[in-house]
């Protein structure tokens, strides 16, 4: 049984170590909203969005000052637009993201995710019309955020749709400074995931239902930062202990939010997740373990073990863990990550090599304009199979940075943060990317 004693012991961590509920995300299906007719289909989009979610942020903001905590965003997730729009008689899906975006602003959330296909098994008619649009629709909104699953373990790697995304990355960098900030590519991508900008409302939830992310860097930072002569395994039982009072305050949010709004508990989503705020990063977490600069030998193994320790102390510390509840590397919005990246330490390969053991995966990485698609293509193939093989969700949100070369620096303000622009290999993957088809799912795929 939740109760206040749980939270007077997170004061510190509150006040002093950054700790906060970095989302509450209401999840909305809209499939009750399909039709032949797009533009009554969006109304119907505004409409429900706007009736479901119209005192999410108040009611975020009530929590907020009642208990004391910060809850940094209000966030709507919802059912994959390509789904929704399925028997739309329109070529493009625009105005939907349109729709979604003007019921986003009327509820006063800060993002609204879902404008989304699922194509790791092959691509439908209504797959390849969202696919297409979302140059367009990214450019045409501010709070939508679009997402795409290409592989999972279960199907293998659909290398059409990862060649489509690479030119949609490009096409997307070209209209819109900010459009590759708010597109991630998946394989194995989650349903319940709370955190932008790869959250949707999966066809397997609730009609609708609250999902929480919490996060705490610069808690568990402190924690081993007090402990430097531990051994690894007792190491491991801190950062445990830690992520267990983290969760705990997620929990309790999770809890009275979904009571107020008269709406299910999905999840709470335990990852840390950094900011730009300097002592609210994870790569200063694994130098706190012992290493010089983030990147260098031995950072992967801090990592796994900083995220195994998170999840076991999170899960006994929540009924409901769900969504991606790990360590999140995202580049721009970690100022120990940027620094590393700006020293020459962490490296495009050093991430990835990273995420076999985190949270998600290249996530908000700028590389050169004039990086070609194939290369892009090239990226998302790498990510998604060390997804399909190891059985987890892996991502990548990379920003083709405009007139910009190696070493510049992108700003992206706000939480997003800034950027360092990175190095991509020179040489060509197009031949490669070019050859279509699907890349197989593995043979452990196999468990029926």
């Amino acid at each position: 049984m939740l109760n206040h004693s749980d939270i007077i012991s997170t004061i510190e961590m509150i006040d002093r170590q950054h700790l906060d509920v970095r989302t509450i995300t209401m999840g909305i299906n809209l499939l009750d909203c399909a039709g032949e007719n797009i533009d009554k289909v969006a109304d119907k989009i505004y409409d429900k969005i706007c009736k479901k979610a119209q005192n999410l942020v108040k009611t975020g903001q009530d929590i907020e000052t009642e208990f004391g905590i910060p809850i940094v965003n209000k966030r709507i997730s919802v059912t994959p637009i390509s789904l929704v729009g399925a028997v739309c008689d329109a070529d493009r899906f625009v105005p939907l993201a349109v729709a979604l975006d003007k019921a986003a602003d009327a509820c006063g959330v800060n993002f609204i995710g879902g404008f989304s296909a699922l194509v790791h098994g092959g691509l439908t008619i209504s797959d390849c019309k969202l696919i297409s649009s979302i140059p367009e629709a990214l450019a045409a909104t501010n709070l939508v955020c679009s997402s795409v699953n290409v592989g999972s373990t279960r199907s293998g790697i659909d290398m059409d749709a990862v060649k489509m995304m690479g030119e949609v990355i490009k096409k997307t960098a070209d209209l819109s400074d900010m459009g590759c900030a708010k597109l991630v590519v998946f394989a194995n991508a989650v349903e319940d995931n709370p955190f932008m900008a790869g959250a949707f409302h999966g066809v397997g939830q609730h009609e609708s239902q609250i999902n929480v992310g919490v996060s705490g860097p610069g808690v568990v930072y402190s924690a081993i930062k007090n402990h430097p002569e531990l051994p690894f395994d007792e190491l491991a039982e801190t950062i445990k202990k830690t992520a267990f009072k983290i969760t705990r305050v997620g929990q309790m949010v999770a809890m009275e939010a979904a009571k107020r709004l008269d709406m299910p508990l999905g999840i709470v989503d335990l990852s840390l997740a950094p900011t730009p705020a300097k002592g609210d990063s994870v790569a200063r977490i694994l130098e706190a373990m012992g290493l010089e600069t983030c990147g260098t030998h031995g950072t992967t193994a801090a990592l796994a073990i900083l995220n195994d320790a998170v999840k076991k102390g999170g899960s006994f510390a929540s009924s409901h863990v769900g969504g991606l509840s790990g360590a999140f590397i995202p580049v721009s919005e970690d100022e120990g990550m940027i620094a590393a990246a700006n020293k020459g330490t962490l490296t495009l390969d050093k991430l990835e090599a990273m995420t076999c053991v985190c949270s998600v995966g290249l996530d908000m990485i700028a590389v050169p304009d004039d990086t070609p698609a194939s290369t892009i293509s090239a990226i998302i193939a790498d990510e998604a199979a060390i997804g399909m093989i190891n059985n987890k969700t892996t991502a990548v949100r990379i920003i083709p940075a405009k007139n910009a070369k190696c070493g510049d620096m992108i700003d992206f303000g706000g939480l997003l943060g800034t950027a360092p622009v990175m190095p991509v290999h020179k040489e060509s993957s197009e031949v490669f990317i070019n050859r279509g088809g699907r890349i197989p799912a593995p043979i452990h795929s196999l468990k029926n």
